[in-house]
């Protein structure tokens, strides 16, 4: 279960990166909140929010379950979650970004 945990506080930490940097700059991007769910844009404000609700999730499971300095098995669960959801969020928002410049503005 320890390896589960960081494995969610990796996709955790890295799915509220975007969130948190656009929500600071002003900026809209999608959301699970967004019509159409994970396409369209959310408020800033709605991207911080989530960002920050990720950020604190993963923090609270981290305090839970620490690493331990010498495990390489902690380390890649981790790593290996942050690998997995980043490499899905970057192809899901290369499809979307791909599809609106199709469109136009």
């Amino acid at each position: 279960m320890h390896y589960v945990t960081l494995f969610f506080c990796g996709m955790l930490l890295c799915n509220g990166a975007p969130h948190l940097v656009c929500g600071l700059e002003g900026k809209p991007f999608p959301t699970p909140f967004a019509k159409p769910r994970g396409v369209g844009f959310s408020l800033p404000l709605v991207n911080f929010v989530w960002g920050f609700a990720n950020l604190a999730i993963a923090l609270v499971l981290l305090a839970r379950q620490p690493f331990e300095r010498a495990s390489a098995a902690d380390l890649g669960s981790f790593l290996i979650g942050i690998f997995v959801i980043g490499a899905y969020l970057a192809r899901h928002f290369g499809t979307v970004q791909a599809n609106r410049d199709r469109r136009g503005p």
